[in-house]
């Protein structure tokens, strides 16, 4: 299907989507904020209203100076310790310009581990250094398939420097996914709001 663009070249014109193209609303379903918090967990409301779940992390700070975030699953028992295999890449660049880099970073990824995922880099705990991002979750109620999921987010690192983070990967397991729980890997998460969204 073609989008049709105004007479002069621009979107401007348009004020509905065409009825065959789907706009996919995001309903907030919970908001969580740190303070001196040792985890972060939504261990309820993930279940099968929602095909996908979104959660947005904003301003979080550690307590302990360069600690990466970290995310673990729960697959219907009461652990975050789901079965996940993983990828995981990062491009950084320092404020002097003088250290850059796009590194596959092997030590980030796991393979049929039930660890903790890093959703951050070392992140700093200076007053002004924190990391945010985005977390998609597909299908985590499917008893037949494994549940995929997506990252992205940035880091203010404690060696001064942003570094741009993907990670992707699998939740290998037909039980559904049904908690997810955030922490710092040493020390407590300062501050920072956590939002959990559907996806409809």
């Amino acid at each position: 299907m073609a989008i049709k663009v105004a007479n002069n070249q621009s979107l401007t014109a348009i004020t509905a989507l065409p009825s065959a193209v789907s706009g996919g609303a995001m309903t907030l379903i919970s908001t969580q904020t740190a303070s001196s918090s040792a985890t972060i967990t939504f261990d309820s409301n993930i279940d099968d209203t929602y095909k996908e779940y979104i959660i947005r992390f904003y301003d979080v700070h550690p307590a302990t100076d360069t600690q990466p975030l970290t995310m673990n699953f729960r697959d219907g028992s009461t652990a975050y310790d789901a079965t996940k295999t993983t990828t995981f890449f990062y491009a950084s660049n320092d404020e002097a310009d003088s250290a850059t880099s796009l590194t596959y970073v092997t030590g980030g990824d796991i393979a049929q581990g039930t660890g903790v995922q890093n959703v951050s880099v070392n992140v700093g705990n200076g007053n002004d250094e924190s990391c945010s991002g985005i977390i998609n979750i597909y299908d985590p109620s499917n008893t037949t398939f494994v549940k995929h999921f997506t990252v992205r987010s940035n880091t203010y690192n404690s060696s001064d420097a942003s570094y741009d983070l993907f990670v992707a990967g699998y939740s290998n397991h037909t039980a559904a996914l049904d908690g997810v729980q955030f922490k710092f890997a040493s020390g407590d998460i300062d501050a920072g709001t956590f939002k959990l969204y559907g996806v409809s």
